[in-house]
């Protein structure tokens, strides 16, 4: 069972992962062009854009999972699917454009074009929802793979001939940006970083047209109530979890840009626990649906959280030991370098929110989506309370430590819940001991052996010691061949 997961996650995870990884690889550049206060601001842009994205996919993504295993006609939940979020896109569109004047002044940008952009580049990602989900339904991660990769290419693409290569060619007096008609006073903007984005979700969905093509449309009003019955508290719940994860920066900016740009920056590194979490996810959700009906589902839910975090756990150590090494790539100034103190308390705060993601199917699992929406409800409120008490005290630091305290409770508050609706034995001794024992070599690392790579890998190797005396028994079993 673990190895057939652990392929599945590792095809779907690749598929997923590699694409946000180039993605990431964007902040160097950024950061090489920008200021902290510019990164600020395309870190808010990205915010608004989460926040649109949740609210117009109405929780249909995880609906169409739930559906498309149990529903003996797949067409009508794959075309009601793609017609609702095609309704929500274009009311969004419609009302974007209607509206463009006042929807500019509210999210404060400075320019009409701004929010235009924003408009259009959700629009585009909306419609791609439902054909990527049926990609991964269907099991064909390798055009899911390819799409994604020319998707993040694309945006590299535009990029670096907006931020790099336009300056370049002006610079060395070549006549090439006058006849793309260029003004030789041009000069990157974080504008180029919104049309690109556009130009990207654009040619994804190009892309993903036969898939939108070949589906036979139909519109089932009772699958319609159905779905919509599932995804809405999905969609409330992602917006809170948008909350969770995007308050401390508009908190930040509103007291200082500058602030929150060194912040936004070294917030990016815990990325590789998010990259880690999202490979996780794309093989965990489809499994933990098929296989719902099976005798030992819960034993098998139970050994799967065990085996997530033992592995988050090595890239939390991983990540820390060469936290200066990952600094120095992706983080191109120097005034950047003294938000690295966050990154452990992110990394870790991450594993929870991976925690909680895992935990997540018990609602699913038993149509309580409601209580998934609560549960993020009050990490969003618990988020902001605590965001305002920590960040005058402790600054960029209060920030992540309320991102930390959030996830750790709403990871705790499921658990709770999931064990009196859908009790799953899950191996808490076992999880908090793993947990424990990465947090303190962690510590160690960053406090007492910073930079000192040779001790760094000897905690790295005994920590994967560690973890072989307490699986070796499984893992026997795992690397055994058949």
């Amino acid at each position: 069972m673990l190895k057939n997961f652990f392929k599945d996650t590792a095809v779907y995870g690749l598929a997923s992962v590699l694409p946000r990884l180039i993605n990431f690889g964007l902040v160097a550049l950024i950061t090489s062009v920008f200021s902290a206060t510019a990164f600020s601001t395309q870190t808010i842009w990205y915010v608004f854009a989460a926040f649109i994205n949740v609210i117009l996919t109405l929780g249909l993504e995880t609906a169409f999972f739930r559906f498309y295993t149990s529903e003996k006609d797949k067409n009508a939940v794959i075309s009601t699917s793609f017609l609702l979020l095609l309704l929500s896109s274009g009311i969004f569109l419609v009302l974007g454009f209607g509206f463009s004047d006042k929807l500019t002044h509210v999210f404060g940008f400075q320019a009409n074009i701004f929010e235009k952009l924003l408009i259009w580049t959700t629009f585009f990602d909306t419609l791609a929802v439902i054909p990527f989900a049926f990609l991964r339904v269907t099991g064909r991660p390798v055009r899911f793979m390819v799409i994604k990769l020319v998707n993040v290419l694309s945006l590299v693409v535009f990029m670096v001939f907006f931020l790099l290569l336009i300056p370049y060619l002006l610079k060395s007096g070549s006549g090439i940006p006058a006849l793309l008609g260029v003004k030789s006073d041009f000069v990157p903007d974080v504008l180029h970083i919104f049309i690109s984005n556009v130009a990207a979700s654009f040619i994804t969905l190009l892309l993903l047209a036969p898939e939108i093509f070949q589906i036979k449309w139909i519109w089932d009003k009772h699958l319609v109530k159905r779905l919509l019955n599932y995804g809405i508290p999905i969609m409330i719940g992602g917006v809170a979890y948008v909350v969770n994860e995007n308050a401390d920066k508009l908190i930040l900016s509103g007291i200082d840009e500058n602030a929150n740009g060194i912040y936004a920056a070294c917030y990016k590194l815990g990325v590789f626990m998010t990259l880690y979490i999202t490979a996780f996810r794309m093989g965990a959700e489809p499994f933990f649906f098929n296989h719902a009906g099976t005798s030992d589902a819960k034993e098998k839910y139970s050994r799967i959280m065990t085996w997530f975090v033992i592995f988050g756990s090595i890239f939390m150590l991983g990540v820390v030991v060469f936290i200066d090494v990952f600094a120095g790539i992706f983080l191109r100034q120097d005034v950047y370098l003294s938000g690295l103190m966050i990154v452990p308390v992110i990394l870790l705060a991450n594993l929870f929110s991976g925690i909680y993601n895992n935990l997540a199917i018990w609602y699913k699992l038993t149509d309580r989506t409601r209580f998934g929406m609560l549960i993020s409800i009050l990490g969003a409120i618990l988020t902001i309370v605590t965001l305002y008490i920590f960040i005058p005290i402790m600054g960029i630091m209060g920030a992540a430590l309320s991102t930390l305290l959030t996830y750790f409770m709403m990871a705790f508050l499921s658990w709770y819940l999931g064990q009196k609706y859908y009790p799953v034995p899950y191996e808490i001794p076992k999880i908090l001991l793993v947990i424990g024992v990465s947090t303190t070599f962690c510590a160690l690392s960053y406090f007492y052996f910073r930079e000192q790579y040779i001790v760094g890998i000897l905690l790295l190797i005994c920590y994967t010691a560690f973890i072989w005396v307490l699986e070796k028994n499984e893992l026997k079993l795992i690397f055994q061949k058949k």
